[in-house]
């Protein structure tokens, strides 16, 4: 247990960070979900759209520093390569 009034308030920050990361990651895996069938299913309007809005939360995630920038990088080509295959 934490002895002072500053660990204190490290601990609640620390779980309120901890929740809105985890948020954010669920939310980037469910976007990547969805692109993904939309390749699948072939429909390039909506893979495009889908693109979109995986990357524009990938780049927002990598300015918090939450996902690595080489990652980003690696979705955002595999996601293009993805779209010129349709």
């Amino acid at each position: 247990m934490a002895n002072t009034r500053s660990a204190l308030k490290n601990i609640r920050k620390n779980k309120a960070r901890y929740t809105q990361n985890r948020a954010i990651t669920s939310k980037l895996k469910t976007l990547e979900k969805k692109f993904i069938t939309s390749v699948e299913d072939k429909n390039k309007d909506e893979a495009i759209s889908n693109a979109a809005s995986f990357i524009s939360a990938l780049e927002k995630s990598e300015k918090r520093n939450l996902v690595h920038g080489n990652k980003v990088s690696r979705k955002k080509s595999r996601c293009s390569a993805l779209i010129a295959a349709i």
